[in-house]
């Protein structure tokens, strides 16, 4: 059966606990409390918890008594070695509850995670959130969720207010980590790119914001062009009549050549020289860039 709006607005608010007041936990616990949902908040220093409390959050004493105040407890902490021991110290208050955790770390942090509080009679979700603290509860905040879709459905409505396109993309809890770590990968990738093609341009005296202007249409062709290389490494036919890698290989050995002679870094070209001349090396001039897929994979 279909709930409706009336349906949802009749029952009562979620009871939520949250642990950990850094920058990110603050403004979770100011989302829920906005949104109308008793919230018990815990730090490890009680004192970050006077604005909050000044909103009408319950500040805990200990992890046990915040945890066993709260249906829906969601973790932020540094580390995921620190967000195991909270877990731990809230002993059987856990059990029946349903944990949030979105505490960095890696998949397998995430699995370890899951399946230890599953052990002890909670209910898990793991979350990754695309944002900084002051992007919480935006309508176009991303937050990807891996673990009971039964329990993410439960909870939507509440945890629409940390992100308005917080999507549930696996039943496994490892999975966001991977998310996170692969949008992070591509910006960190991109920005080095562009900041390196920044300092060329600034030793011909060449401002970064006029050469967006002029080459918006190559800028914005590059980005419109990762859909068909996904398609080219989820595939793995790398077989091209254009962009061959064998055509990439002076264009880079240009930018080496170049930045060395302006005085600017080199080793980001070299780095990708190095790759394009392995490839080439082992018979594949004729493959398109995403062949160098295999070279990471290794």
């Amino acid at each position: 059966m279909t709930t409706t709006a009336a349906q949802t607005e009749a029952q009562p608010p979620v009871t939520v606990t949250v642990l950990g007041l850094g920058e990110m936990g603050t403004a979770l616990a100011h989302a829920f409390l906005a949104g109308g949902h008793p919230t018990t908040v815990w730090n490890r220093s009680p004192e970050k918890a006077g604005a909050l409390v000044a909103e009408g959050a319950v500040r805990a004493a200990t992890v046990r008594e915040a945890v066993a105040a709260g249906s829906l407890v969601i973790v932020s902490v540094k580390g995921a070695a620190t967000a195991r021991e909270l877990l731990e110290a809230s002993g059987d208050a856990l059990s029946g509850r349903t944990v949030v955790n979105l505490t960095d770390g890696t998949s397998a942090e995430a699995r370890a995670a899951a399946e230890w509080a599953e052990g002890r009679g909670a209910r898990y979700l793991h979350g990754q959130i695309m944002t900084i603290a002051p992007g919480v509860g935006g309508a176009e905040t991303v937050v990807f969720y891996g673990g009971s879709a039964a329990d993410h459905d439960r909870f939507q409505p509440v945890l629409r207010l940390i992100g308005g396109r917080g999507t549930l993309i696996a039943e496994d809890a490892g999975v966001p980590a991977l998310y996170g770590m692969a949008v992070h990968g591509t910006m960190w990738g991109a920005l080095n790119g562009f900041l390196h093609a920044s300092a060329l341009l600034a030793s011909e005296g060449i401002g970064t914001a006029r050469f967006l202007d002029d080459a918006r249409a190559s800028v914005s062709s590059l980005l419109a062009s990762l859909p068909f290389i996904a398609d080219e490494v989820d595939s793995g036919m790398y077989a091209t009549e254009y962009g061959a890698l064998r055509h990439h290989r002076p264009s880079v050995e240009d930018l080496v050549r170049e930045s060395a002679a302006r005085n600017v870094d080199t080793g980001f070209p070299r780095y990708t020289l190095g790759l394009v001349d392995k490839a080439l090396a082992e018979g594949h001039g004729d493959d398109s860039y995403a062949r160098l897929v295999e070279h990471f994979r290794r």
